[in-house]
């Protein structure tokens, strides 16, 4: 048991530490300011989710086989072997990779930044903004904006600020002085949030969509011929509705709308918001055809096979798989495109938080929808332990109505979180020394 604890943590780890840092860095590998290469970085969002989606349609299928036919052992060796292998091919790119140098903890960044903004908010704001603190050249300047101008106050200059401790001119102490630039960064982070926030509860209906759903198989028609389908099979179509989507959208949507708008396909903010549209309606049929699963026991009584088809759940699936394929895509390119160029690591572990919060809510609720219906001395309630004694339907329409409010506040979030324009008129001043004239 213990190495079998060992080897669970260790494969967390791994995946933690590879998740958070791939996506990152294979976008590291396009250059922005290349339109060649900002088209391909497009293509490259889809792409990498395809992959990621053929590895677990391959999990779910191939190796399921091999672990139930076989052996696990032959499929976990498999599993060992193919890693070494991605290991040899990720390494035989050394030479050939982008490297972009780190330029420290973001954690530390943004630190900074709030500890000398709140240090300083007692001071004034400068009558324009060319008066506060820049040292980077134009060039690398990311331009001030209205945005929690209380974070400004980091970079107001204060009398003292380049004094050294024996009266000598000095580079300004981080904590207690910021550019403009490193604010600025620090506001980009900040915006993350609200989409982060409303993107949550998405992966709460992925959750359903991979406990309640078997659930329901299990109590369903899943014969093909003499083949029978098992229930945790199921998943097959979710991934099947996942590769399709994207395949579609990357051989046909998106050449499509490059010719007739000239665009490359849907922008971040658009993919997200289908994403969680498709799974507004995804719940919708889940519930419908979770009434008509009901309608189908309370008219047989008692039976291990209802006589209904487990294909009626398929809708559910395809709908929800496909957006999940479009809401993860669009998260991916949300985070690293509109993060600093120090923080896509950091940004995309913030959008993996998405994925776990989910799945934390999704426990969260089942636990009080279950306290929260469950009545007299049965116990029974819209969660019951057999499903066929339940109102499942009932929380797949809580789940709507959720789903329905929280699409609505992203879509007020997504009109918001559009970036503003930067003022030509205003113009940062970079203040360094020993050039003391320029401030």
């Amino acid at each position: 048991m213990g190495i079998l604890y060992m080897s669970l943590y260790l494969i967390a780890l791994g995946t933690g530490g590879l998740k958070s840092s791939v996506s990152g860095f294979g976008t590291d590998q396009f250059d922005e300011k290349d339109p060649k290469e900002k088209t391909k970085m497009t293509y490259f969002f889809s792409r990498f989710f395809f992959f990621i989606s053929m590895g677990t349609l391959l999990a779910v299928t191939v190796l399921v086989y091999i672990q139930d036919e076989v052996g696990r052992s032959w499929a976990y060796g498999i599993c060992c072997i193919s890693m070494v292998l991605a290991i040899l091919v990720f390494l035989s790119g050394t030479k050939r990779y982008r490297y972009k140098k780190s330029v420290g903890s973001p954690v530390v960044h943004i630190l900074q930044v709030i500890a000398a903004a709140i240090k300083k908010r007692k001071l004034k704001y400068p009558a324009n903004v060319g008066y506060l603190y820049e040292d980077l050249p134009e060039g690398s300047r990311i331009h001030h904006t209205d945005q929690y101008c209380f974070l400004d106050k980091a970079a107001i200059v204060e009398e003292g600020d380049f004094d050294g401790p024996h009266g000598e001119s000095m580079s300004p102490n981080p904590w207690e002085l910021c550019s403009v630039t490193k604010i600025e960064e620090v506001k980009m982070m900040i915006r993350l949030l609200p989409v982060w926030a409303t993107t949550i509860l998405f992966w709460t209906t992925y959750a359903q969509m991979i406990t309640f759903s078997v659930e329901q198989a299990t109590t369903m028609h899943r014969s093909i011929g003499s083949f029978r389908i098992p229930a945790g099979s199921l998943t097959v179509f979710f991934v099947g509705a996942i590769l399709i989507s994207l395949a579609v959208y990357d051989r046909v949507i998106m050449p499509l709308m490059k010719k007739w708008k000239g665009k490359q396909g849907f922008s971040d903010l658009q993919k997200i918001g289908i994403g969680l549209t498709l799974s507004l309606i995804g719940m919708v049929a889940a519930a419908i055809a979770e009434a008509r699963r009901l309608a189908v026991a309370k008219h047989h009584g008692a039976t291990d096979t209802l006589p209904i088809t487990v294909f009626t759940l398929i809708p559910q699936f395809f709908l929800v798989g496909a957006g999940e394929a479009f809401i993860y895509t669009g998260q991916l390119d949300f985070f690293l495109t509109r993060s600093p160029k120090g923080m896509k690591t950091m940004s995309t572990g913030l959008f993996l938080t998405t994925l776990s919060l989910g799945f934390f809510f999704s426990s969260a609720l089942v636990t009080i929808v279950k306290g929260a219906t469950a009545g007299g001395g049965d116990g029974q309630g819209w969660l019951a332990d057999d499903i066929n004694l339940g109102r499942l339907d009932l929380f797949y329409w809580l789940l709507v109505v959720l789903c329905a409010v929280n699409l609505v506040a992203y879509l007020i979030t997504a009109a918001w979180i559009k970036p503003q324009t930067p003022k030509d008129n205003v113009e940062t001043m970079m203040i360094s020394l020993p050039a003391e004239e320029k401030c």
